[in-house]
């Protein structure tokens, strides 16, 4: 099983990014996903999580900006980042816990993708 990440890039304060994650493998279902980052010396931090059933949540300081969302039937989760801010800038990590066959449930990490807030 593995994840992957994608959609990070160099954008200026106040533009747009979408990042996209896809598990695949043999999975055998998926309960939450969530996306984290991390800034150099600090800890990795959760940014948005959605539930199985499409609950969501959000750190306060992406609430009203971020909208995190899944595909249920294709694995995979997006995070639409609108009105970024240079304190947006962090390495974004996709996490899951994915039901697999004999092992049950794990959780997963995607391998990051770098998000660059600046003009």
């Amino acid at each position: 099983v593995q994840l992957q990440a994608s959609g990070g890039g160099l954008v200026q304060p106040g533009g747009s990014l979408r990042l996209s994650c896809a598990a695949s493998g043999s999975i055998l279902g998926i309960n939450a996903m969530r996306w984290y980052r991390q800034v150099p010396g600090k800890q990795r931090e959760l940014v948005a999580a959605i539930t199985s059933r499409g609950n969501t949540n959000y750190a306060d300081s992406v609430k009203g900006r971020f909208t995190i969302s899944r595909d249920r039937a294709k694995n995979t989760m997006d995070l639409q980042m609108n009105i970024l801010e240079p304190e947006d800038t962090a390495v974004y990590y996709c996490n899951a816990d994915i039901v697999i066959a004999q092992y049950g449930l794990r959780a997963f990490w995607g391998q990051g993708t770098q998000v660059t807030v600046s003009s």
